[in-house]
């Protein structure tokens, strides 16, 4: 049975960092393209940053250079390391493997 889980959110300032980390069981993740997506209040589930096997990254606009997203291999986990904080990064985060598995989702809250 596939399995992602996330873990690493919470409560941030503003400016602030967390990162997000996800661990997959049950699948060779490193044969999968792997991302985070979030989902706000009243919004649409959004990409925010995808990694293939190979390592290529992408990123939404309004995270790039803010975030960076890796992957370990050897141990079936990505991560999402997010810097300068901003409260309209509130959402809940999803891990998501081969545009078909998700995570729970972890809840990132940025506020003064």
């Amino acid at each position: 049975q596939v399995q992602l889980v996330e873990s690493g959110g919470g409560l941030a300032q503003p400016g602030g960092s967390l990162r997000l980390s996800c661990t997959a069981s049950g699948i060779i993740s490193r044969l999968y393209t792997m991302g985070w997506y979030r989902q706000a209040p009243g919004k649409q589930r959004e990409m925010v940053a995808t990694i293939t096997p190979s390592g290529t990254t992408t990123y939404e606009s309004s995270v790039k250079d803010r975030f960076i997203i890796s992957r370990d291999n050897n141990n079936d986990m990505i991560y999402l390391q997010m810097n300068s904080l901003k409260i309209e990064d509130t959402a809940v985060y999803y891990c998501n493997l081969g545009n078909t598995r998700w995570g729970q989702g972890t809840q990132v809250t940025v506020s003064s």
